[in-house]
């Protein structure tokens, strides 16, 4: 048993089989990838990585699965069907991030392909296949967690890659809160691992929460919106991962260069920069000085600043073409980590359940504020090229029309 410290769990135990993966270059890469990208041109403390993130979720779903087993003990045939999951979830979690590549998903809109779909082919390589084997774990059954495919334990999915009570998104908004110093991000992680069941919900068991949990399911609800507002897409986190795209395509010209795994996994966030400076890039050279190329005209984050938005927009874009460039999350992310569809039934809706005295309900019947907080969240910004425009003046265009355009919606005095 290996003992690592950890400023979020404190204690990470690891087994010799997990201590075998761990020490292999594809989970060691992870230490060279942060977690958040470049949110740390934004928050300065945000350098941790991938490494730390994935011994987190490993860590989460050792403590998920002690407390299933404590309030839904019936759910595991025996104590040799609870120790398989245990291991086929702790490595699914620790190998669940292996896929990513430098700055994480900054680099997927270059390269084209998810990070997931990289995850099978790194499971083939003959000393991860080896390492998974010794450690009493099927391949192809971590693949099918971590990849969100069928599986004969669809808790195991849920805790690996499920849209709401995941390992992955327990430990992400804690560790990401910590490190950026954003006290928003914080949940009762203890109230909602406790509260943890595993439910019938149509007949299959689904992961849900107990009634008594449902005040810190909505403040893991609440942290995650607030994570993604304040953190995830910060400006200037957005603004960087544009300059990040260019420089990446000006580094890649040919993106399928790096389809074949070996490839893929040489990169890293430290080769990326270490190239850039040898090609002597300007965007390069903005990413390593912190150099604002592009500045935020305006940002909106209402739905009813839609018109405005586009408005400010088309303006802008008249006047300076393409010096003039928008960023839009609103398809991204839903205020809740929910679905759309309610009394389904037969638990395929990607939702939280709550098992209440009056039955197993969506989470969005048994709280008023998730069911208020239901639906899209808006994140528009509009940013202009510093060399090209001035940006005070592209400022000013936006306030401009703001104050038109409302003073046009307010209704007629009688």
């Amino acid at each position: 048993m290996k003992r690592i410290f950890d400023p979020i769990h404190r204690f990470i135990e690891l087994e010799d089989g997990e201590m075998r993966l761990v020490g292999l270059p594809p989970i060691q890469r992870l230490r060279r990838l942060r977690q958040l990208g470049l949110a740390y041109l934004a928050f300065p403390s945000a350098e941790h990585s991938r490494f730390s993130h994935v011994l987190g979720a490993l860590a989460v779903g050792e403590r998920v699965l002690q407390s299933l087993r404590a309030h839904s003990g019936g759910y595991f045939k025996d104590e040799n069907d609870f120790q398989l999951q245990r291991r086929l979830l702790r490595i699914s979690l620790l190998l669940h991030d292996v896929g990513h590549g430098p700055f994480s998903h900054s680099c997927e809109a270059v390269l084209g392909r998810r990070h997931e779909t990289r995850t099978a082919a790194i499971l083939a390589l003959p000393d991860v296949h080896a390492a998974l084997e010794d450690a009493g774990v099927d391949s192809f059954e971590v693949l099918s967690l971590v990849a969100g495919g069928a599986s004969r334990y669809p808790v195991l999915r849920e805790l690996v890659s499920g849209p709401n009570l995941d390992g992955d998104r327990m430990d992400y908004l804690l560790r990401d809160a910590y490190f950026t110093g954003v006290s928003g991000g914080g949940y009762d992680f203890d109230q909602l691992l406790a509260s943890l069941r595993i439910l019938d919900v149509g007949g299959r068991p689904q992961l849900g929460v107990d009634g008594r949990g449902v005040v810190a399911l909505e403040s893991f609800v609440l942290a995650r919106y607030m994570m993604f507002a304040t953190v995830y897409f910060h400006h200037t986190t957005r603004m960087f991962e544009r300059v990040l795209q260019e420089a990446l395509r000006e580094l890649w010209p040919d993106p399928s260069a790096l389809d074949p795994i070996g490839e893929y996994l040489a990169w890293d966030d430290f080769r990326v920069f270490d190239e850039l400076r040898r090609t002597g890039s300007e965007m390069g050279r903005a990413l390593r000085d912190r150099v604002t190329i592009y500045g935020l005209a305006a940002e909106f984050t209402a739905e009813r600043d839609l018109s405005v938005f586009t408005a400010c927009e088309r303006a802008l874009r008249e006047r300076y073409g393409d010096a003039v460039w928008s960023d839009s999350q609103e398809e991204l992310l839903h205020r809740l980590p929910l679905g759309t569809s309610m009394h389904s039934g037969d638990g395929s809706a990607p939702t939280v359940w709550v098992g209440t005295p009056r039955g197993v309900v969506d989470a969005r019947e048994a709280s008023d504020v998730i069911g208020k907080l239901s639906g899209k969240a808006y994140w528009r910004k509009i940013f202009v090229d510093k060399r090209r425009v001035d940006l005070d003046r592209a400022r000013a265009v936006c306030r401009e029309i703001d104050a038109r355009m409302r003073r046009e919606s307010e209704p007629l005095p009688f």
